[in-house]
C-alpha cells in the first residue's frame, strides 16, 4: 500500500513527538526519584515506556507499508522542575501537543481518503482522550488535597497507585 508524502512526513513527525515524550517522561521520572517522589517516579518511568511503545507503533506501521520510518535524533528534555505540580502541567501540555498532531493526521487521512491510516490513528485518538484526562485528574488533586507537604505526599501515593505496567505492543 502507498501513502502520500504528506502523510509519511506527518507519521514520521509523530515518531519524533513520541520519542521526545518518552525522553521527557524519563527525565521527569529521574527528577521525581531524586526529589523523593517515588510514586511519581514509578508513574513517569511507566509513562516513558508507554510513549516508547507508541513510537514503535508508528515505526512498525510505516515500515509495514514499505514507507520506511525515520528514527530521529531528539533534543534533550527539561530535567529540572519547580514543583511536582509544575511537572504535571508540563506533562499535560505535552499530551495536548500530541493530541493536536494526531488530530492533524486524522484530517490528512480523511482528506486523502487514506482509510488504512485513518483506522490506525483511531486508537491514538481514543488514547489521547485518556492521556489528557489522566493528567487533568492529577492536577485536580492539587486543588482537592492541597499543595502542602501532606497534600503532595498523598498525590505521590495516588501516582504510585495509578502506575501500570507498559501496554503490550500488538505490533511486536
Amino acid at each position: 500500500m502507498k501513502i502520500s508524502p504528506k502523510m509519511k512526513k506527518a507519521l514520521n513527525d509523530q515518531i519524533v513527538l513520541e520519542a521526545f515524550a518518552s525522553n521527557s517522561y524519563l527525565a521527569m521520572a529521574s527528577w521525581c526519584e531524586v526529589t523523593g517522589y517515588q510514586g511519581a517516579a514509578n508513574y513517569f518511568y511507566a509513562q516513558s515506556d508507554e510513549e516508547r511503545t507508541h513510537m514503535l507503533k508508528f515505526v512498525h506501521f510505516l515500515n509495514d507499508l514499505g514507507a520506511t520510518a525515520t528514527i530521529p535524533a531528539i533534543k534533550a528534555p527539561v530535567s529540572s522542575y519547580k514543583s511536582l505540580e509544575a511537572l504535571i502541567k508540563t506533562a499535560l501540555k505535552s499530551e495536548q501537543t500530541v493530541t493536536a498532531a494526531i488530530h492533524k493526521m486524522v484530517e490528512i487521512a480523511q482528506k486523502e481518503k487514506d482509510h488504512s491510516t485513518y483506522a490506525f490513528l483511531e486508537w491514538f485518538v481514543n488514547e489521547q482522550v485518556q492521556e489528557e484526562t489522566k493528567f487533568e485528574t492529577i492536577l485536580q488533586k492539587f486543588d482537592l488535597l492541597g499543595r502542602d507537604k501532606l497534600g503532595i505526599n498523598e498525590i505521590d501515593k495516588y501516582l504510585a497507585a495509578e502506575t501500570v505496567a507498559p501496554e503490550a505492543d500488538p505490533a511486536a
